[in-house]
């Protein structure tokens, strides 16, 4: 079946670094799809971070993370990277990749309901 399994979550200082991981599996290769980040702080709604198109021509960016988070894509390996520098407290959550199933020029950042398929989350903590 399809499953999006996330990776690259943890502690880290502020202005720290990490690099988060959204492994794609079980899609065929008629499949094509959008990947989206979302993050969920403890008693926040859940809120779109960035998204990336299935042709990576379409970028999108929350104005919280732009000109500190890049999101990227290998449609080889079927992973979506999203890379978290200068990292801020308030950066804290759960992150999570979801699949817009069918969504090959364009992605929507800030709409869960688009999204098909969700991954497990993985935690991101930035504390000193």
């Amino acid at each position: 079946q399809l499953q999006l399994v996330e990776s690259g979550g943890g502690l880290v200082q502020p202005g720290g670094s990490l690099r988060l991981s959204c492994a794609a599996s079980g899609f065929t290769k008629d499949d094509y799809y959008a990947i989206g980040w979302f993050r969920q702080a403890p008693g926040k709604e859940r809120e779109g971070v960035s998204c990336i198109s299935f042709s990576g021509g379409s970028t999108n960016y929350a104005d919280s993370v732009k000109g500190r988070f890049t999101i990227s894509r290998d449609i080889a390996t079927s992973t979506v990277y999203l890379q978290m520098n200068s990292l801020k407290p308030e950066d804290t959550a759960v992150y999570y990749c979801a699949a817009d199933l069918y969504s090959y020029y364009t992605c929507s950042r800030d709409k869960t309901s688009d999204y098909d398929y969700w991954g497990q989350g993985t935690q991101v903590t930035v504390s000193s």
